[in-house]
């Protein structure tokens, strides 16, 4: 059987002394002699005397740790601001408890409910597509646990956010394939629940508008962002009376399912239908049938940002933000980036 870690009580038994004794001398406390100290640190030592840190952190109340709840761990976008995240959180002596959602609401709850109980210091979270109602994030404020959203903000007001602004990429990329002679674009959305979501819709209407053309709704489609879901809206999308000639994609796994069904029908990619998307993930550059630009949302200066906050936050004390009434709103502007790739 492993041996138990040796504890202060230990040592203290050993040397005929008081537990204080022990601990002071072990953090070289004045008030305890040279000699004393001495012996104190030298059985430590040949015991292999370790401080429990759990107890300091309890003493001191915090844990220098922070949850980090995101939908997929596995996308290429989240693993950009996990390193963000990792790299600035450790920086300040931190440690990073990292769990994913699946995009599931109710896995979401659960996972808040554990990250308070291991008593996080707050949390860093990008919400699920299926969550609706965010109780269980307000609920942290009683435990003093301050939360910072970024890239899939909460509908909600009041709350801390880095988010990228989904408006003028839009707007960059629908122009972008106006300019490129299409009438018809469609548009295969995300779910109503995220508000980026709405900001996608908002940003084709405003490109619309700006270049002094009818915005047709039927043209926007919304989907889960599954495979099935996508292929669903690209059908609908494909059977539209205006039958759309270019594609803007939620994002680029949606592109993804979308391009690769389209030739499963006999089409063309970037001739009979071209595509622009979400996310400039490096993995398009290195796949046949690229989109002609995707909309880069800078990943890594979001979590970068959203960690510098909450680190702020646990600094500062979010109750003095709150007595201000004043809450991070970080906005991160989009970017259209056209692909290298000529295909």
């Amino acid at each position: 059987m492993p041996r138990k870690p040796t504890t202060i009580k230990e040592i203290a038994k050993i040397l005929h002394v008081s537990t204080s004794t022990v601990s002071r001398a072990l953090h070289d406390h004045p008030s305890i002699g040279t000699a004393t100290s001495a012996k104190v640190k030298q059985l430590a030592k040949e015991l292999n005397y370790e401080r429990n840190q759990t107890a300091v952190y309890f003493q001191q109340g915090k844990t220098y740790t922070i949850g980090v709840i995101l939908p997929e761990l596995s996308e290429a976008f989240f693993s950009s601001a996990i390193s963000a995240i990792e790299d600035t959180a450790y920086k300040r002596n931190y440690t990073v408890l990292l769990a994913q959602s699946h995009d599931d609401a109710q896995t979401e709850k659960q996972l808040v409910e554990k990250m308070k109980n291991h008593r996080v210091d707050g949390l860093l979270v990008s919400v699920a597509k299926t969550t609706s109602t965010f109780e269980h994030f307000s609920s942290l404020s009683k435990f003093n646990i301050p939360v910072v959203f970024f890239d899939r903000i909460p509908p909600i007001n009041g709350v801390h956010s880095v988010a990228c602004s989904m408006v003028t990429g839009t707007i960059e990329a629908v122009t972008y394939l106006l300019k490129k002679g299409h009438r018809a674009i469609g548009m295969i959305n995300g779910p109503e629940t995220l508000y980026a979501s709405t900001e996608r819709r908002e940003g084709y209407i405003k490109a619309m508008q700006k270049n002094r053309l009818k915005y047709d709704p039927s043209l926007v489609v919304g989907c889960d962002l599954t495979e099935e879901g996508t292929i669903k809206a690209l059908e609908e999308l494909l059977a539209n009376k205006r039958k759309a000639t270019a594609i803007v994609t939620f994002n680029d796994y949606v592109w993804l399912y979308a391009q690769k069904h389209a030739r499963r029908l006999g089409i063309s990619i970037n001739k009979d239908l071209e595509f622009v998307s979400y996310a400039n993930l490096p993995m398009t550059e290195y796949m046949d049938y690229a989109p002609l630009a995707s909309v880069e949302q800078f990943p890594h200066q979001q979590g970068q940002k959203a960690t510098e906050i909450l680190l702020d936050l646990l600094s500062t004390g979010e109750e003095q933000h709150l007595r201000q009434q004043a809450y991070y709103k970080v906005i991160v502007e989009s970017q259209l980036v056209e692909s290298n790739r000529k295909c």
